[in-house]
């Protein structure tokens, strides 16, 4: 589908930008009301003191002027908290879509971009993008709204003046837009270093135990402060524009005073105006250019959040997370499936097979084969030539990643739903270990699973795969930490288990594979599908496979 554009995302929160809209139209013709009633009382300070009016007429002014000023800061404040109300909305749905482009991408994509890269424009980019479109809804009656109600007011009392005074106020936008290339170019920059500063600290945080075994330690924490230095200088620099530049605009924008403090004392001289008129005029221009250095710092703001906005933008897609179709689906078909990196030779080709549900095939080979390359194929996480029947929304996927979180182990299972874990426990034969466990089910299990053995681990994983099982499983090794004993048990109970299940058994310890219903034996880029009885007899290479395996497992559980 086609990618939204920032129209789209204002669009989607029309009602808060409504109230925004009128709360802030409110504010800014309140606005008008500061200069005004600034006037009136200094001119009536003057009347008092000549005894043309009582002090409680003064008293009567300065009532008013408090009750619009309440008024317009409450206008001012209902609008501000709408604006944020849609920036939060906004920056949720930017994260919500981010989120979901790495759900289903490809995983090659994820590490090719790197996870600091990955984090730096899920929480960084997005933040800054939408506090970029929140600032300017903000200023856009904050200050462009107020400037053309505050010039409309100049223009009210002496238009040739007002045009004057306001030759400056130009300057200073055009300053802030020749800074652009500037802005953009650093925060470009600081986005880079950041990236590089999150993927450094993940690396430290994910392998400080193995570089203070091999005494890495000392040289990693130098490369990490070297990397802050370089993320201290591009934030230095990128924020440059933003804390040395306000300054400049705002004073070249008051440059305008000197022809209003001249001609305007002649016109009070002159008696044109009196003195609510010049303090009116002085207030409102003073208000003016404030307001215009804002406008030009906006500038800068809308700048740094096109850099957020282009590096965010590609993962803004709308297309909605693929369906699963409500057709049965009893039977898998390979045909003519063929597969290999790019710029290297095929791992293997033409492979074919059909599968219906309640069956299992084993697949098996050589080491560097293709067998979890296999895998990753029907969850379309790699390209590939040739047809898989079952789309990826029908596969549930566990490989070597057991990818166990800092959670229970309810929660590890569950994965946020409502559902009995204690059945699957036992199909993976952990159930009396985890009740042994002080917590039970609600044991944490540290990050990755750090208080689990290789074995433990790989259990729950099996059995959160299986507590949310689809049409299709396919397993990559789920046995490969566990004792012979227990994975005869495993094994047993996945097979009577997988009666509306079709299953995928990648593995290199072939002692259940007498036990599938079919094999498929990956050797010279080819696939040789068949049953374990059929291949013992006919295909030396997996004989030899399996005599190897099986000695080799013995000895490891003697």
């Amino acid at each position: 589908m086609k990618k939204p554009s920032v129209l789209t995302y204002f669009k989607l929160e029309w009602k808060a930008l409504t109230i925004v809209t009128i709360f802030g139209l409110i504010y800014n013709i309140g606005l008008l009301a500061g200069p005004y009633f600034e006037g009136q009382l200094a001119q009536s300070v003057v009347d008092y003191a000549k005894q043309k009016i009582s002090f409680d007429a003064i008293v009567k002014l300065v009532v008013f002027y408090l009750l619009t000023i309440i008024l317009v800061q409450s206008a001012r404040f209902l609008k501000r908290n709408y604006v944020r109300v849609f920036a939060n909305n906004t920056n949720k749905r930017f994260k919500q879509a981010i989120y979901h482009t790495i759900v289903y991408s490809p995983l090659q994509n994820i590490e090719k971009e790197g996870t600091g890269s990955i984090l730096t424009k899920a929480i960084v980019d997005a933040d800054d993008c939408s506090e970029g479109m929140r600032k300017f809804t903000t200023e856009l009656f904050d200050t462009c709204v107020a400037l053309c109600a505050y010039v409309g007011l100049l223009m009210y009392y002496d238009v040739k003046l007002t045009l004057l005074c306001l030759i400056f106020v130009p300057r200073s936008y055009l300053l802030a837009e020749k800074m652009k290339g500037l802005v953009q170019r650093e925060n470009m920059h600081l986005k880079q270093v950041t990236a590089q500063l999150n993927e450094e600290t993940l690396d430290r945080a994910n392998n400080a135990l193995m570089y203070r075994v091999y005494g890495r330690s000392q040289a990693r924490t130098q490369a990490y402060e070297a990397i802050l230095d370089q993320y201290e200088k591009a934030s230095l620099n990128a924020n440059i524009p933003f804390m040395a530049c306000p300054p400049l605009y705002e004073t070249i924008a008051l440059l305008g005073v000197f022809p209003l403090l001249y001609f305007g004392a002649k016109n009070v001289l002159s008696n044109t105006w009196n003195i609510a008129s010049f303090t009116t005029y002085f207030a409102c221009f003073i208000k003016l250019a404030v307001k215009s250095s804002k406008s030009a710092k906006l500038f800068n703001a809308v700048h740094k959040a096109q850099v957020s906005w282009k590096r965010i933008y590609p993962y803004l897609q709308e297309d909605k997370a693929p369906t699963s179709s409500k057709e049965p689906i009893d039977s898998l078909q390979v045909q003519d499936l063929s597969f290999h990196y790019p710029h290297a030779n095929y791992l293997f080709t033409h492979l074919s097979f059909q599968l219906s549900k309640g069956q299992m095939l084993g697949i098996t080979g050589k080491v560097a084969c293709g067998k979890s390359t296999l895998g990753k194929l029907f969850i379309e996480d790699l390209p590939y030539t040739g047809k898989i029947s079952i789309g990826k929304e029908h596969v549930t996927y566990l490989g070597h990643d057991l990818q166990l979180f800092n959670a229970s182990i309810y929660d590890n299972i569950a994965l946020g739903e409502d559902i009995d874990v204690i059945p699957y426990l036992k199909m993976v034969c952990m159930d009396q270990e985890v009740a042994a466990m002080e917590q039970g089910i609600f044991t944490k299990l540290g990050n990755e699973g750090v208080r689990l053995s290789k074995g433990q681990a790989q259990r729950i994983a099996l059995a959160r795969t299986l507590a949310h099982a689809k049409e299709l499983l396919v397993l990559d090794d789920p046995f490969s930490a566990l004792d012979v004993r227990t994975e005869r048990q495993v094994f047993q109970a996945l097979r009577k288990w997988q009666k509306e299940k079709i299953i995928l058994l990648i593995s290199h310890r072939l002692m259940m594979f007498d036990q599938v219903d079919q094999v498929l034996f990956l050797e010279q880029q080819k696939g040789i599908v068949a049953t374990h009885t059929q291949l013992m007899k006919t295909s030396s290479d997996y004989r030899d496979l399996v005599k190897n395996k099986g000695e080799k497992d013995a000895c490891v559980h003697m």
